[in-house]
């Protein structure tokens, strides 16, 4: 008997054991979740996008004229301005590089054909121009002679007027033309010399040696070199750029920000400058843009920008090792309220088509609705709905309803 009851017992301890645990394990658990306090506080919205530095004034010295223009950073030992990016530069006085005639173009067969035999008969005119001088030249002794004589006649009354006047012309004009048949000599030869010219043969042309027969582009401003865009020797056009001037601590800062930001911004809005590898600069916004333009982003699609230009507000030595077209990250403040009531922007949700949260209703989730006003990356301005010090559950999951009981994740 003491056995039998013995088993009895051992059996229902067994079973209600059983029991426990079956409602133990079936006995709905909190769900874990992370809360964050209603709070008030400081909120700023801002415009944040890539930007980057420039030098305000840049001057880009061009080509004056068509030539050769030589290598700008050259080494020890050639001929140039031996420029090099960073140099310093004073208006009117640097030497940016220096330009030489070019050479001679080749000649195709049949143009070369053509001028030689220009050439040559070029070279025949001379010679019946020369025969020509010599032959007025003997014309000329001879009325020189004729003059002579009637000189003589005339004093011995042997001769007339009309005779001694005519012997004096024809000597006048005989001068004459011998004067233009020299002149008309020389201007065949230069004629001769400028065929040949164009026959020279650019392999056997021999390139000014000395510097003074070059053109000298001096600085058109002080500052430094930015840029040597032309740094090889080469042969240029006029217009062509050649090297950037400015002054690298005349800086400031461009941003193309998306038309939608740039219409909440107004000159003079406070900027804050990172993402450059230093602290925070801060900056002020002196320019937008009245126009705007089309840009493709990095994945392909069309976005409206706005340039907008920013003006730093620290001193110089706060930002003096930044460069000309340096990238910056800025932050421009469109809107900021030094006490607002704020929740974080991970805890909103859509419900219908206001905003909502899930509130800890003494360890049960409730959800309130919620009006938004202002919101950034991080925070919301909350309008009405929520108090300060209520706690909301941050990235609501699917397993949470209205009316579930929560409990907050430890923190490790």
């Amino acid at each position: 008997m003491p056995a039998r009851w013995t088993k009895r017992i051992v059996g229902a301890a067994a079973m209600g054991a059983i029991a426990t645990g079956l409602i133990w394990f079936g006995w709905p658990r909190p769900v874990l979740v992370d809360l964050a306090t209603v709070t008030k506080g400081p909120i700023e919205v801002t415009a944040e996008d890539d930007g980057k530095t420039r030098v305000r004034h840049v001057y880009t010295v061009s080509a004056p004229i068509a030539g050769k223009v030589l290598r700008i950073s050259h080494p020890l030992g050639e001929q140039g301005p031996s420029l090099h990016v960073g140099d310093e530069v004073v208006a009117n006085q640097t030497v940016v590089a220096l330009m030489q005639p070019t050479l001679p173009g080749f000649i195709d067969v049949r143009s070369r054909d053509q001028l030689q035999a220009e050439v040559l008969a070029a070279d025949a005119a001379i010679q019946q121009q020369e025969a020509e001088v010599k032959r007025i030249e003997a014309a000329l002794d001879f009325s020189r002679t004729e003059f002579q004589r009637a000189q003589a006649l005339l004093r011995t009354q042997s001769t007339s007027a009309q005779a001694f006047d005519k012997a004096k012309f024809d000597v006048a004009t005989n001068e004459a033309a011998l004067a233009s048949a020299q002149a008309q000599v020389d201007m065949r030869r230069a004629v001769r010399t400028s065929l040949a010219a164009r026959l020279m043969d650019p392999a056997n042309a021999v390139p000014a040696a000395e510097l003074t027969c070059c053109v000298r582009v001096l600085a058109p401003a002080s500052g430094r070199v930015l840029k040597i865009i032309q740094d090889s020797e080469a042969t240029v056009l006029p217009g062509t750029p050649l090297v950037d001037i400015g002054n690298p601590l005349d800086l400031e800062v461009v941003a193309d920000l998306l038309s939608t930001d740039a219409v909440q911004i107004k000159a003079g809005a406070p900027v804050r400058i990172d993402g450059w590898g230093g602290q925070p600069i801060k900056g002020k916004v002196v320019r937008v843009d009245p126009a705007g333009f089309l840009k493709v982003s990095a994945l392909g699609i069309e976005e409206q920008r706005v340039r907008v230009t920013i003006d730093f507000a620290d001193p110089p030595e706060t930002w003096s090792s930044l460069g000309h077209d340096y990238r910056v990250v800025v932050r421009v403040t469109t809107w900021s309220a030094s006490e607002a009531l704020t929740v974080p922007i991970s805890a909103l949700f859509r419900k219908g088509d206001q905003w909502a949260v899930f509130a800890d209703d003494n360890g049960r989730a409730k959800v309130a609705l919620a009006s938004i006003g202002h919101r950034n990356s991080r925070l919301a301005e909350v309008i009405s709905g929520l108090a300060a010090g209520d706690r909301v559950v941050l990235h609501p999951s699917d397993r949470i309803t209205d009316g579930s009981r929560i409990a907050q994740r430890d923190e490790r």
